[in-house]
């Protein structure tokens, strides 16, 4: 959008109409002591011309490197059209979603986004969007202790699997509510949770979470965990990639009843990596716990004539309820990075995006047949992943490894010794179907060299 700054005579004829001599007389009841201090140390402005020249410039001193790092945040191909579109002013400076004069053209992008997100995850309702996966699993945790009334209780199972962020952002929120969390343990063989390993007696407990893939990329076995948890009255949590969920079993298929809510991180759905956001979360449940989700809910009408409309069907903030009855506290919310996930699902369609996802578990395949012949690395676990697995490197620190390759211009993954002690020998590395088999080739150069320093 263009820049228009104000001209002095416009800004001389805004004070005149208020009575202000100056733009400092607008900050008087600011004390002095509390001003800012001298900015001597900042240069001097440059024009346009410099300053794009500069950008440049430093632009052009980042290098671009090849990404096989994941982690919760995925390098996809995202179609020209989809931002084409997304920045559009209509999308663009369509601010307030929430507020009951939305446009129609937002209500009905948020109800396709709503039916997309639904049916992917093979689930009844979804919300118009959360900030982050992280915060979408918090506040999962806080309307499952809200929805489960058969157990009474406020503690929730999760597991170690789960996104080390995502359980810090759950435990900050939570922690301060009498809500306890219950760390289980995965196999340390398989790199997931073993069904057998639970518990016979758990318990009262509200929820399980379960991820899927879980942090190192491995598969869990929903089915069993599923069952596990409604036997013993909990509801299911999954958190899950959802361009995953297009190849994978869907949350509602699990088990012989289905998980009872789904979220995670929507930033695989056209959104750029953009140096870490905005992203978006998004959230799914079965049609009981609708009145405790969280967010806004955009639903399809019929008017007195007989067209059809878009409303804001459920919204339970306090701004519109008794705040102790509401479920949410979600204002601002990520509706522009929402809306780029519904042109891309719209513009891929479900056999796109099935593609997508199949490219990308095949995409690491092919990385592991070529790290096969590569000594003193191997995979760690044993389950089957999806597009991330973990490697263990023998004969040099994983820091070190990974330093050497960025210099070769790769990012080859994230050390997981910071958060997993155990696993100090251990990197998580990610493809997906942006990298081409000659990238797969340089990271299997750049790790030898690595390896050979």
């Amino acid at each position: 959008m263009p820049f228009i700054p104000h001209t002095e005579d416009e800004v001389r004829e805004m004070l005149a109409a208020i009575g202000a001599p100056d733009i400092e007389a607008l900050f008087d009841e600011i004390p002095h002591t509390l001003r800012g201090a001298d900015l001597s140390a900042i240069p001097a402005g440059l024009g346009e011309q410099a300053v794009s020249r500069l950008m440049r410039t430093r632009a052009a001193a980042d290098r671009q490197p090849l990404c096989f790092l994941g982690a919760g945040a995925y390098e996809h191909h995202i179609p020209a059209a989809v931002w084409e579109i997304t920045t559009r002013g209509e999308y663009y400076t369509a601010y307030t979603p929430y507020q009951a004069e939305a446009s129609q053209g937002t209500l009905q992008l948020l109800y396709e986004y709503q039916t997309m997100m639904a049916r992917l995850m093979a689930m009844e309702v979804s919300n118009a969007s959360l900030y982050d996966g992280a915060s979408a699993l918090a506040e999962a945790v806080l309307m499952a202790v809200r929805a489960n009334r058969a157990a009474k209780s406020r503690r929730i199972l999760m597991p170690a699997s789960v996104h080390p962020r995502y359980r810090q952002v759950v435990q900050t929120i939570v922690r301060h509510q009498g809500i306890e969390l219950v760390s289980l343990d995965f196999d340390a063989g398989q790199g997931r949770l073993d069904p057998d390993s639970l518990p016979g007696d758990p318990g009262p407990c509200a929820a399980l979470v379960i991820p899927q893939p879980n942090f190192f990329g491995c598969l869990e076995q929903v089915d069993a965990l599923t069952d596990w948890a409604h036997r013993h009255k909990m509801l299911v949590i999954a958190v899950v990639n959802p361009l995953a969920m297009a190849l994978l079993k869907p949350p509602g298929q699990w088990g012989a009843r289905g998980a009872d809510i789904a979220c995670g991180e929507g930033q695989p759905l056209g959104v750029p990596l953009a140096s870490g956001g905005p992203y978006f979360g998004f959230m799914c449940c079965r049609r009981a716990h609708m009145r405790q989700m969280p967010g806004r809910i955009v639903g399809r009408t019929i008017d007195l004539d007989g067209r059809t409309g878009y409303s804001l069907t459920l919204q339970a903030r306090e701004q519109h309820i008794r705040r102790s009855k509401a479920t949410s506290n979600i204002c601002t919310n990520q509706g522009l990075m929402v809306t780029a996930a519904t042109i891309y699902m719209a513009l891929l369609g479900g056999e796109g995006l099935r593609r997508t996802a199949a490219a990308c578990h095949d995409g690491m395949g092919a990385l592991l047949h070529r790290l096969a012949d590569v000594p003193g690395v191997a995979q760690h676990f044993t389950a089957p992943a999806f597009h991330e697995t973990v490697l263990r490197i023998e004969g040099r620190p994983v820091e070190k490894v990974l330093a050497a390759m960025a210099e070769d211009g790769l990012l080859g993954g994230l050390a997981l010794a910071p958060h997993y002690p155990a696993l100090a020998d251990t990197l998580l590395v990610c493809v997906t179907e942006a990298r081409s088999g000659e990238d797969l080739d340089a990271y299997v150069d750049a790790l030898r060299r690595a390896l050979a320093v």
